[in-house]
């Protein structure tokens, strides 16, 4: 491997205030997601649609968008400057996201979603790529201005539920239009860092190069199962706020459960070194596992047992395991077990795994709540299950050593 370019003179000069534009990058490039999440499925019910065209509006999407979006950020990879691609794509993300304004027709919200997730997805990992060459270049701290961007995440959630508690559903398009105008417009200062000396974590070259060399059953028997115990969320993701609004729970409580479920991941994000540090990551991952399991047994029980909203709540702090634990214990496999040269290709098939089963269970999802409302959370079971299963064929062939740091 050929050694780094060095950096340019104008690159080793640290943009002015880069760590507060970079906290108002991710601020408002959360928003958008924290109203689609959660709201996206109530408009789509409001116009018409049944849960099986939810569903393929949904996962089509997910589909797509695990191609497009390593062709994307390699893109941004060799374009001058990455801030510049990010600023394109966020224009273009405003302009479809207009789309909604037309006559909801099946075909034309299923086109809009389609174009949208080509250009909307890549927003988190350009963003990403620009924070971390603040981190080697300049020493910048990557939590600090990642944070900002699940604090938008709650107050999206937490605030789209309470313009819906006045507004109905028709103000989902409108809200999530408006958020991607305001990331427009704060994406016009975005720190300008040049050429990348690397591969972002999504290039579709370094994954090409380096993704042999990751093909061992550990890696492989991990990866897949992370990708499995997320997707056992597809059914949450989807269908939970229909479900949530049709035993009479407001908008408003739908934002606050939402947000309570953020809330808890955040609190598992800050206790983690210290509660679960010392823990193998496959202790970690089984965790993970056996949490989203109790959360879908939990969830078609909370209601006929009576134990109304504060049940919910209760069940929603789950995320904090069946999320949080997912995503940490995989960052930490990828660490101990990883070449640094070749984690951007493992993140890229983690990526890769995450998404196409996450897509292939919301594509489920719609018959199953069509059919068994809240109860298809138990068909979420056994594909949890499944995950927990990869993850011991993984622990079976772990390597004898963690890597060098």
């Amino acid at each position: 491997m050929s050694s780094l370019p060095p950096l340019s003179p104008e690159q080793l000069v640290k943009p002015r205030h880069f760590e507060l534009r970079m906290g108002l990058i991710f601020f408002t490039l959360f928003v958008p997601l924290g109203t689609h999440l959660p709201y996206f499925p109530l408009w789509l019910q409001a116009k018409g649609f049944d849960a099986e065209q939810i569903a393929v509006i949904l996962a089509a999407p997910m589909f797509l968008r695990v191609v497009t979006t390593p062709l994307l950020t390699a893109l941004a990879d060799r374009a001058s400057d990455r801030a510049q691609v990010y600023v394109a794509l966020m224009a273009a993300s405003l302009a479809l996201s207009a789309g909604y304004f037309l006559t909801p027709t099946y075909a034309i919200v299923l086109a809009v979603s389609l174009a949208l997730a080509v250009v909307w997805t890549p927003h988190s990992p350009i963003a990403d790529s620009l924070a971390l060459s603040g981190v080697r270049r300049f020493g910048s701290n990557y939590a600090s201005m990642r944070k900002w961007g699940s604090i938008s995440y709650l107050c999206a959630n937490l605030a789209g539920g309470f313009i819906l508690s006045r507004t109905g559903a028709q103000a989902v398009p409108m809200i999530i239009f408006v958020a991607f105008g305001a990331a427009l417009v704060v994406g016009l200062i975005a720190p300008r860092l040049g050429r990348p000396r690397r591969a972002s974590p999504l290039s579709a070259t370094d994954i090409q190069q380096s993704a042999p060399k990751l093909l061992n059953a550990y890696f492989l028997y991990f990866s897949i199962g992370v990708g499995v115990i997320t997707a056992s969320h597809a059914f949450l993701y989807g269908f939970v706020s229909i479900y949530w609004k049709s035993i009479g729970i407001g908008d408003q409580v739908v934002g606050l459960l939402w947000g309570w479920g953020v809330v808890a991941e955040i609190g598992m994000f800050m206790i983690f070194t210290r509660v679960f540090g010392s823990f193998s990551v496959v202790s970690i991952m089984v965790m993970a596992g056996i949490g989203a399991i109790v959360r879908w047994i939990a969830f078609p029980l909370v209601w006929p047992l009576g134990l109304g909203v504060a049940g919910f709540f209760a069940v929603q702090t789950l995320h904090a395991v069946s999320v949080a634990l997912v995503l940490i214990g995989l960052q930490k496999m990828i660490g101990e077990t990883v070449a640094e040269e070749r984690t951007g290709a493992a993140q890229g098939i983690a990526y890769f795994s995450n998404g196409f089963f996450t897509a292939v269970v919301t594509l489920m999802s719609g018959p199953l709540y069509d059919r068994f409302g809240v109860d298809g959370f138990f068909a979420m079971i056994p594909i949890a299950l499944i995950g927990l299963a990869l993850i011991g064929f993984a622990a079976r062939s772990a390597p004898q050593r963690r890597i060098g740091r």
